[in-house]
């Protein structure tokens, strides 16, 4: 006979185990099925793993510039090995501790493959069944995508996934796709001492992002050495040895002793519906949802990578809230994908929230636009990090004032610490005049949003 919980989740990562300590903290008994690790990708293979090795090159950075601040020290080495032990240390204290917390708020966590088999009932692969009184939550997360050609084998061909298990940095690579994943692997192997080339089919570095932003970003690699090629397809690969050559587009090849394929994450839906389940699943194998993360089917929700949102942590865990206040019966209030934060941790680091110029202009919106450098703060000087900008857009209004902000960009130093205030402008819809009573201490690089900001009052002071 099948356990009953009020809640059954299948998939233990970010969306999954915070609908699980969402709803637990607020009483309702709750099983999660995980067939791995409690914590996903995020955890293990993705987010907190890739952040650990670019801080590596971050400290590389800062030793290898040491005697411009007048500390002498050898030319750095790396032992990647070391690093890889550090990043272990890191993930398994993470979720050890959150195990530990879904433990003391009851939460039962079954190790198994769920698949969800319809009436709200829940078949684990060795047989067992869960049965939910209130609710299923489908949090069964994504995997990387692969093209065709290039198939991974751990050793030429590796996905994030192999990368962030390397012990060892390839001397030469080429990274397939220039978003997020793509820049942040380049950015971190260049400074270990990689020769990177990165093909991009699109025309632009880095999609969604504001062209000031992804131009400070496309030069600042140029410089380290990073070749960018935009405009790109990449027609496959011949292995040589301990080498692969790689062709792209007309006619053009590099030979490297590794090929990183960062092309996106597809949802994982594998082995995840059967019986008489309803749930709607679209031509790109997302789970469909409406604005409260509910399915087709009724007393089913989806959360995280597995529906068609932003592919970010942070979303899986507002769009958990949504599902469990939801199923309380609360009036859940949906997620504002369009003014979610984003971060990215490449050097230098991009972040932001709204719309960017473009994006506004293409939706009708008439703009004012006002910008900053790093190069004019204090702090960047400081530290040693001048390159950089942060750009505030806000909507125009019809006496030429600037009106609710719509959009802040920044790229540069410690930015992804910095977008806090800039996100609750956006969501609060501030006006710059509101957003200019804020007091930023001095020095810090938080001075640069607010003197951007204060520049659409008319009255910036260093502006």
């Amino acid at each position: 006979m099948a356990e009953s919980f009020d809640v059954v989740v299948i998939g233990g990562g970010p969306g999954g185990y915070a609908a699980a300590l969402y709803g637990a903290g607020i009483g309702l008994s709750v099983a999660v099925v995980e067939k791995e690790k409690v914590g996903g990708t995020c955890l293990h293979r993705g987010c907190i793993p890739a952040k650990e090795f670019l801080e590596t090159a971050t400290v590389f950075r800062t030793v290898a510039g040491a005697k411009e601040f007048g500390v002498q020290t050898d030319q750095p080495a790396v032992d990647f090995s070391v690093s890889q032990a550090r990043k272990q240390k890191v993930v398994d204290q993470l979720w050890k501790g959150l195990q530990g917390l879904m433990k003391s708020r009851k939460i039962t966590t079954v190790i198994g493959t769920g698949t969800y088999h319809g009436n709200k009932l829940v078949r684990i692969d060795d047989g067992s069944e869960l049965k939910a009184t209130k609710a299923v939550i489908l949090a069964s997360g994504s995997v990387p995508r692969t093209i065709p050609g290039f198939e991974p084998d751990g050793r030429l061909v590796m996905t994030s996934d192999e990368v962030l298990a390397l012990d060892k940095l390839p001397g030469s690579a080429v990274v397939i796709g220039a978003g997020a994943i793509g820049c942040e692997f380049a950015s971190m192997m260049a400074d270990l001492g990689t020769q990177v080339t990165v093909l991009e089919a699109l025309p632009k570095m880095l999609p969604g992002c504001d062209s000031d932003v992804v131009d400070v970003v496309g030069k600042s690699f140029k410089k380290r050495g990073i070749d960018v090629r935009l405009g790109v397809k990449v027609e496959g690969h011949q292995p040589n040895g301990s080498q692969t050559t790689v062709t792209f587009g007309d006619g053009e090849s590099v030979t490297v002793d590794a090929v990183v394929v960062s092309v996106g994450r597809r949802p994982l839906t594998d082995d995840l519906l059967a019986g008489v389940a309803k749930v709607e699943v679209d031509d790109k194998g997302f789970v469909t949802v409406d604005a409260k993360m509910r399915t087709s089917e009724p007393g089913v929700y989806a959360v995280g990578d597995l529906v068609a949102t932003p592919q970010l942590a942070h979303v899986g865990f507002a769009e958990a809230i949504v599902a469990i206040t939801d199923i309380l019966g609360e009036d859940a209030i949906p997620v504002d994908y369009g003014k979610v934060p984003w971060c990215i941790y490449s050097h230098p680091e991009v972040a932001f929230a709204g719309m960017s110029e473009q994006a506004a202009k293409d939706a009708g919106i008439d703009v004012v636009v006002s910008k900053h450098r790093y190069i004019g703060n204090g702090r960047a000087l400081i530290i040693g990090e001048p390159e950089g900008m942060v750009k505030v857009i806000a909507r125009k209004e019809a006496d030429g004032s600037a009106g609710p902000i719509v959009g802040v960009h920044m790229v540069g130093p410690w930015v992804t610490e910095q977008l806090g205030e800039a996100y609750l402008s956006v969501n609060w819809e501030a006006t710059p005049a509101e957003v200019g009573h804020f007091i930023h201490p001095h020095p810090t690089l938080s001075e640069t949003f607010g003197e951007t900001v204060l520049a659409l009052t008319g009255r910036g002071l260093h502006g």
